[in-house]
């Protein structure tokens, strides 16, 4: 949950106080705050601020505040105290004082405390972290604790953890109304796009630690590929150094990753939970040799930045990043995601030789970055495409199942999403964002899908 500031107040400090978080507004709207009534109806009255609100301090408000205390979270209290004043029934300072003294909480108990802490928290890193205990093979509770250890000295850590019922993209969107400084996702591929998904185009920087199975989007961005992925995630993190890429977006849906047609979509689907639990990243090695003995050419119509053109698949990858581990997208070298363009890999094979065949051809075109010369391989740029098949084919977007065609509409949103991440390598390949580029097509499928005359 996010970390939790506790007020108290003396009768006759009750509106200055409401008056100095009016002052630091916007530092107190990113956290969950909580008074005793009569202090929390004059803060909420004062700055429009919600604030969650216990009994009056005179009736045992105060005891509910230090039972919070005991339970953690809170990061700070404010309890201006009258000392001349006060009357004997309002609330003591002493038992919030020993409990602040043994968690180590800043407690401020005059106006001079209470600003010096609110300019303290003005100053300070928020940050957010989607959790997905369920994620990977290892043990979620050591992970998360490693991953607090190494962040929360450098910053303020509120932690989330996705649950069945509570999404990482619903508790990302509540965290990015809290106008954090940063939003970490943690968990695989499924939890990070979604967390990158409600991130797309609110320039606030997202931190990623992978900890699923392929951990694609990390691994394309150069995350998380040491014999120590939490440790060195957390590295770039507190490094601080971010980099625009692209997103993309299907209908009303984010992408950050790519989306599979056909072939890859039914290997998704057969490599469940509980294959990839068992069997970690070969499931989808194992899953994806069985489909190849199932996988049928469909009808294609593709829409191209406005040219339409028609032809026979058996598989169709639409990327804006992938790491080489995702061979379906490597048909034209490892996809740039920062070039304002799609990826789009079309593979024609007709039977399991030929496609075992062209996916060796496409893993070596990732290794040398450059385009795969098979015959049964198609690759474009664009900035737009629409796909629509026949018969209607399964669809998967950045690891999740969406449900079948007929059409698929994907358009690439240029520099959508801020990460935090390693320097670009030397190496990176960078494409001018006007060009669209064709691979060398063999005869039979140009003549047929692009109607065209073959030098």
């Amino acid at each position: 949950m996010s970390a939790t500031i506790a007020f108290i107040a003396h009768d006759n400090q009750k509106s200055e106080l409401a008056n100095l978080v009016d002052r630091y507004k916007n530092v107190f709207s990113r956290y969950h705050l909580i008074a005793t009534e009569n202090t929390g109806g004059r803060i909420e009255q004062i700055t429009g601020l919600n604030v969650e609100k216990m009994l009056p301090g005179t009736i045992g408000g105060d005891a509910q505040i230090a039972a919070r205390l005991l339970a953690g979270n809170v990061l700070a209290v404010f309890f201006p105290i009258d000392p001349i004043y006060a009357r004997p029934d309002e609330p003591r300072l002493q038992p919030i004082l020993r409990l602040c003294f043994l968690y180590n909480i800043p407690l401020a108990t005059n106006l001079a405390t209470a600003e010096a802490i609110a300019a303290n928290l003005a100053r300070s890193t928020v940050a957010h972290l989607i959790f997905n205990p369920v994620s990977g093979q290892g043990n979620s509770e050591e992970d998360l604790e490693l991953i607090q250890s190494l962040l929360s000295s450098q910053m303020d850590l509120h932690v989330h953890l996705t649950t069945p019922e509570i999404s990482a993209q619903k508790l990302a969107k509540e965290a990015i109304a809290k106008k954090p400084d940063l939003i970490i996702a943690s968990g695989g591929d499924g939890t990070v796009s979604a967390v990158a998904e409600a991130v797309v185009n609110t320039e606030i920087p997202l931190g990623i630690i992978p900890r699923g199975t392929a951990n694609a989007f990390g691994a394309a961005l150069g995350i998380g590929l040491t014999i120590t992925p939490i440790r060195s995630a957390c590295e770039i993190i507190l490094a601080g150094k971010t980099r625009l890429v692209d997103a993309a977006r299907c209908g009303d849906r984010p992408m950050v990753l790519l989306a599979g047609i056909g072939y890859e979509a039914e290997t998704v689907e057969k490599a469940d939970r509980e294959a990839k639990s068992r069997w970690g990243a070969l499931a989808y090695i194992m899953a994806g040799w069985q489909q190849l003995e199932e996988q049928q050419l469909f009808d294609v119509e593709i829409d191209i930045d406005g040219t339409i053109k028609e032809f026979q698949a058996g598989a169709i990858t639409i990327a804006n990043a992938a790491p080489p581990t995702s061979i379906l997208a490597q048909g034209m070298g490892e996809p740039s995601f920062n070039d304002g363009l799609l990826e789009v890999i079309i593979l024609t094979s007709s039977n399991k030789r030929q496609a075992i065949g062209a996916m060796i051809s496409m893993l070596g075109a990732a290794i040398l970055k450059s385009p795969s010369k098979r015959e049964d391989l198609m690759g474009l740029r664009a900035r737009r495409v629409t796909v629509t098949t026949n018969p209607p084919q399964k669809v998967v977007i950045d690891g999740e199942i969406i449900g079948p065609t007929p059409t698929l509409e994907i358009e690439c949103l240029p520099g959508a999403l801020t990460v935090l991440a390693p320097p670009v390598a030397t190496n990176q390949k960078q494409q001018d964002s006007s060009e669209v580029a064709f691979m060398p097509r063999p005869k039979k499928i140009l003549e047929k899908a692009f109607n065209s005359e073959i030098e």
